[in-house]
């Protein structure tokens, strides 16, 4: 075999090699272009309500959308209240709630209610006030104006700071159905929108009183013991700490789509163990 005959067979078993690969490229294309057109087709749903669980909600679905490219969750606030009418009016595919459905939302509704986690509801005050601890009577009396200066409670000589939440808020609904037993807070109460400006207004008011959810438990304000129980995750855990709720997600009949697989994610162990690095306890501890 001549030296020009010796490269015309390397050409000619190079280029099978080079036609075999490209065969198999392509079929690995059609293959792979089938896989992921098959069973994912995009979808959008939208989620709102409570101030409470969306922080933790928009966590949560960063995650799952990062596992997921093709899903689109978006998410709000506004209130459980808020959460509860934008289901039932068809302009959110999942509400967040703080607090359970009243049997008047319930009352010829289709809504489906999934407890995500628990929640442990917090009285704070200003890093120096030197009352440590306080009882659900004197909490009461506090908001609702009967104890209108800390040193009736032992502490400074300075003028009690209502601090409460806005009327669509559950956990606003919550401690006045658990701590005011239904009845009305003082007038002077100023109401925020989130839990978030509360506990900043609390950090920032000398006399100022709020209640917060644990998540927004932190060093710049101080957390009242109730009746000597801190409020604390391993203390709704063992239900010694009183003041705790569930947190509730709700559709409007079975969920199907993507709200049924996220809401599949979050009650999952690894939606609930990120329920637990939020603050919040899980459903299955």
């Amino acid at each position: 075999m001549t030296i020009s005959n010796s490269v015309m067979v390397m050409n000619r078993k190079t280029m099978s090699i080079v036609g075999v690969a490209a065969v198999i490229f392509a079929v690995f294309l059609v293959f792979a272009s089938g896989c992921v057109s098959q069973g994912e087709e995009a979808e959008t749903i939208t989620l709102a309500g409570s101030t409470t669980v969306l922080p933790v909600a928009q966590t949560v679905a960063e995650i799952y959308m990062d596992e997921h490219a093709t899903a689109d969750i978006q998410v709000s606030g506004g209130g459980s209240s808020v959460g509860v009418t934008a289901v039932k009016e068809g302009t959110a595919d999942i509400g967040m709630l703080s607090r359970e459905l009243k049997d008047s939302e319930k009352e010829g509704s289709n809504l489906e209610e999934f407890v995500i986690a628990k929640d442990g509801i917090a009285l704070i005050a200003y890093p120096s006030n030197t009352v440590s601890d306080l009882t659900l009577a004197q909490i009461k009396d506090i908001y609702q104006g009967k104890i209108t200066n800390w040193k009736e409670l032992g502490g400074a000589d300075m003028k009690i700071v209502l601090i409460g939440r806005d009327s669509a808020s559950g956990t606003r609904e919550f401690f006045t159905e658990f701590v005011l037993k239904k009845e009305d807070a003082a007038s002077t109460m100023q109401e925020y929108s989130s839990n978030g400006a509360v506990q900043q207004a609390v950090a920032q008011t000398p006399g100022a009183i709020g209640y917060v959810s644990l998540e927004f438990v932190d060093d710049s304000v101080k957390a009242f013991t109730l009746s000597g129980i801190a409020p604390t995750v391993e203390n709704v855990i063992n239900n010694t700490y009183g003041l705790n709720r569930p947190l509730l997600m709700i559709t409007d009949g079975e969920p199907t789509g993507l709200a049924k697989k996220f809401l599949d994610f979050i009650l999952s162990d690894e939606g609930q163990n990120i329920i637990a690095e939020n603050g919040f306890v899980p459903v299955n501890v």
